[in-house]
């Protein structure tokens, strides 16, 4: 009799744990003649975008051109910002404006933050990126390759020609998650405020960085308010908050255009790579070798 007591309560235990997680995540359904009357109302965000290109599909220079996969993007720059190692990417944007951090300077961290973030620089540990692992959140969204958003009733998707990565940002109504599974691009859920997507991305690993190199706590938020200034300019403006590793939200704002006549090439990193790390630990880039490898000397 005990032990068929103590199965019972162990099964009362465990239904009452999973009530949350099944009513933070929605079940999907198959999207009504309603449902998707209602998306056609919305702000058109479909197609292929580029961080601060020229925009408009011909007007921007038209059809892209060449490059080999896995290798340099077609403007010659590379890293987590327009411009890093190589130059502007393509269209020659400016890049993104910031504010926050005291009157418009960098993300200003906590004391235990900014010696945590003084430490890791010191370590002088290769990026990811130079062994094929993809740039988390928010670099991800700052590479100088095209990234094409895909809507659909309950869920904005977003692929990113860059390391060949998804982020789903889910539109039906769920909840952020209490306790999510960290990863290079968190958890994200979206609610229209106007003709304004807002997301909201929780649960990431220790490959996220604040910028400026700032390391972040288990508290992190990331907000984005996504918006058409035009027909093919789409600014997005994203917002840190973090009460642990930041002493005030830090906010960034980025301009991408909308190419109409542009698709996304494969990218796939081990192929032809031409990021390397050498044998003290340096990492590096090889821009004018067309096998990326072998490493230099």
């Amino acid at each position: 009799m005990k032990g068929t007591l103590a199965i019972f309560a162990f099964a009362c235990a465990a239904a009452l744990v999973s009530v949350p997680a099944a009513a933070q995540w929605a079940v999907y359904e198959k999207p009504t003649a309603e449902d998707w009357a209602a998306l056609s109302k919305l702000p058109d965000f479909s197609g292929v975008w580029e961080r601060g290109g020229g925009g408009g599909g011909a007007r921007g220079g038209g059809a892209r051109g060449g490059g080999a996969p896995g290798g340099a993007p077609r403007g010659g720059g590379f890293g987590g910002a327009p411009g890093a190692r190589g130059g502007a990417p393509r269209g020659g944007g400016a890049p993104a404006a910031a504010r926050g951090g005291r009157g418009g300077g960098g993300a200003v961290p906590t004391p235990e933050y900014a010696a945590l973030r003084d430490q890791r620089r010191a370590a002088a540990s290769p990026s990811q990126m130079a062994n094929c692992l993809p740039p988390a959140m928010p670099s991800i969204m700052g590479q100088p390759y095209p990234m094409e958003f895909l809507m659909t009733p309950g869920k904005v998707t977003i692929i990113l020609e860059a390391f060949t990565q998804v982020r789903h940002i889910y539109t039906d109504g769920r909840e952020l998650p209490e306790f999510p599974d960290p990863t290079f691009f968190g958890t994200s859920v979206g609610r229209w405020d106007g003709d304004t997507l807002v997301v909201e991305s929780v649960g990431f690993n220790d490959f996220v960085q604040i910028p400026g190199g700032i390391p972040h706590s288990d508290e992190l938020k990331i907000t984005e308010r996504i918006s058409l200034v035009d027909d093919d300019v789409m600014l997005i403006e994203t917002t840190f908050t973090d009460p642990k590793a930041l002493q005030e939200p830090y906010t960034t704002t980025a301009t991408f255009a909308r190419h109409r006549d542009w698709t996304l090439a494969e990218y796939i990193c081990q192929e032809n790579n031409r990021n390397f790390v050498d044998a003290e630990g340096r990492e590096g880039i090889v821009l004018d070798n067309p096998g990326g490898l072998p490493l230099p000397n």
